[in-house]
């Protein structure tokens, strides 16, 4: 991952290629925060990045309330 200073601006080819980073790892199945925690950048901006270059964002999981059949 890219060399980034935590709460510096991010713009630009920079920000591209650290949008195109992301969203491969994403699609490889890695977590929004584990994505913020290895960038040293908030769950917001790996969010609004992802959601920028157009990936279909994953749900939340966890357990569901429907009943057993």
């Amino acid at each position: 991952m890219a060399d980034l200073k935590k709460g510096a601006r991010i713009t630009g080819a920079q920000r591209d290629k650290l949008a195109g980073d992301l969203k491969k790892k994403y699609e490889k199945g890695a977590s929004i925060r584990a994505l913020a925690e290895s960038t040293g950048r908030s769950y917001g901006f790996v969010h609004r990045v992802l959601s920028e270059t157009g990936v279909t964002l994953r749900g939340r999981g966890g357990a569901t309330r429907t009943k057993k059949k």
